[in-house]
Order: structure tokens, then sequence, then C-alpha cells
């Protein structure tokens, strides 16, 4: 994985808001991160599953050698997500991605795992925005194209529209409250050349970033697109706190903009942790 997947893996490393590493540990199901390591040993040792997470530790235990072969840390976390990730237990690259992602949160994702772990956080906000949709009643939806494109290292350009996609989402939404501040665009610019990214994705970073808030850009990518709707709200919910009245009007826009179902707002919101007023 290359170019814009690597942006999003270091965006995710990184952080954009004090909350995003918690709420991608609720989405994974993890509850407390001290007991991310208890939970994968419990789970690894046992050999039972507890539905959900419990099925996915099991099917990443298994395929740790496989994973291992690219380059990835492959940890996971226990918890009672149900079926939220249900998508991912045949793909054995999209597991390999996850248990990056799992491994940057509990701080061994090395940098070099940073495509890895932007294909990670891909199919996490997938597997979320599947399961949102399915438990809203909505039909059901077919295996995401993002977890399709991570068994097809060959063929990457549709996961990098998709992380094109995920990374100005969460640029936009940082921008709820006014620009972007200039000492957390070098901080990041920081991060991205200690990355080794090329020139290209810390240009694009620097332009999306000094660009004006334009929702109506981010609403328009997900035109006729449900499950990328559902994902562009739930990344969005990554780069924010969602703690001034700005950054809550700005999601209840948003939301509106992509047309997203109610219950799939609240299930998104309930699955990351995120408690509104």
């Amino acid at each position: 994985m290359a170019g814009l997947t690597d942006l999003l893996g270091t965006l995710l490393q990184q952080g954009m808001t004090q909350s995003g590493s918690t709420r991608m540990t609720n989405t994974l199901g993890a509850g407390k991160s001290d007991d991310l390591l208890g939970g994968l040993l419990g789970s690894l040792t046992s050999g039972k599953s507890e539905g959900g997470m419990g099925d996915l530790l099991g099917s990443l235990g298994k395929m740790m050698g496989d994973s291992s072969s690219q380059g990835q840390t492959t940890q996971a976390t226990n918890g009672g997500v149900g079926d939220l990730l249900g998508g991912l237990l045949d793909n054995k690259a999209a597991s390999g991605a996850i248990g990056a992602l799992v491994g940057s949160l509990l701080g061994g994702g090395s940098d070099s795992a940073k495509g890895a772990v932007g294909g990670g956080g891909l199919a996490m906000l997938a597997s979320l925005a599947m399961a949102a949709l399915k438990k809203s009643g909505q039909a059901p939806v077919a295996e995401s194209s993002i977890l399709k494109e991570l068994s097809k290292p060959l063929k990457e350009q549709n996961l990098e529209d998709d992380a094109q996609v995920i990374v100005k989402a969460m640029i936009n939404a940082a921008k709820a409250d006014g620009q972007i501040d200039k000492s957390e665009i070098d901080k990041i610019i920081g991060k991205l050349d200690d990355d080794g990214l090329e020139q290209k994705e810390k240009e694009f970073f620097i332009s999306e970033a000094n660009k004006p808030m334009d929702l109506a850009s981010v609403v328009s990518s997900a035109k006729n697109k449900p499950e990328m709707a559902a994902q562009i709200y739930a990344a969005s919910m990554l780069a924010i706190e969602v703690d001034t009245i700005a950054e809550q009007k700005y999601m209840q826009s948003l939301a509106s903009g992509l047309g997203l179902d109610a219950q799939v707002v609240a299930y998104i919101d309930s699955t990351m942790g995120i408690k509104k007023v």
C-alpha cells in the first residue's frame, strides 16, 4: 500500500484528536485500553470465541504467520461488538490490516507499517458502516470494496480512492471550529517526514488543510453510496472532539447532507463511545 493509504495510516497513528485512539479502540470492541493484551491472550489461549470480535481474535490468531509475511505485527482485542467485523473473518489481508491498526493503538505499530495501519483503518470503517446499515434495518450490504481490495495487493487504486475520500473528510471535519491550527499542521507534517512519506502526500495534506471548509464536496463524494456515507461520518468522528457547538452542528449537517438514517448515526456514535448532550 502506498500514497494516501500511507497518509491515512500516519494520521491515525498521530491522532488528529485526543479521543481518536479511544474511539478506534471502542470500535474494535476493546473496552479499556489496559485490557487489550489480557483480552488477546485470553482469547488465543482459550480458543473460544464470544461473537464478533471473539471470532476475529480466533481468526487473527490462526493467521499470525500469514500476516508476518507482510511485515505486520498481528495483535487483537476482545470485546462485545457482536457481528461488527463479521465481514473480515474470511479475508486474511483485511484481518492482517486490522491487526496492524490494533498494534498501532497498543504502541507496537512500526512506522514502516503505516500503509497497513491505513488499510486497517479503512477496513474498520467499512465494517462499522456495514454493521450500522444492517442494524438500522437497511438492505444487507455486499462485501465492501475496501475489504475486497485488501485481498488484491496488486490492485490498489480503489483502496487509494477510498483513502482519499476519508482523508479529505477527516481534514474537513477538523476545520469545524475554523482553520486547522498551524502548529497542528506542522506537527503532522513532522510526523509525515518521520514516516518517510513522499513530497506529493505532504503537499496533498498541506493543500487540503489550507482550503476553506467545504461540506458540499465531502457530501458529494458519497452520492448514492450509503456505505461510504457512513464511513465518512465515522471517520469525521475520529478527527474532532465534538465538544463545541460548532463541531456538533458540523456533524449534524454532515449526517443530514449524507442522508444518513438516524439509527445509522446512533449506532456509529454508540459503537465509538460518543455521548451527545
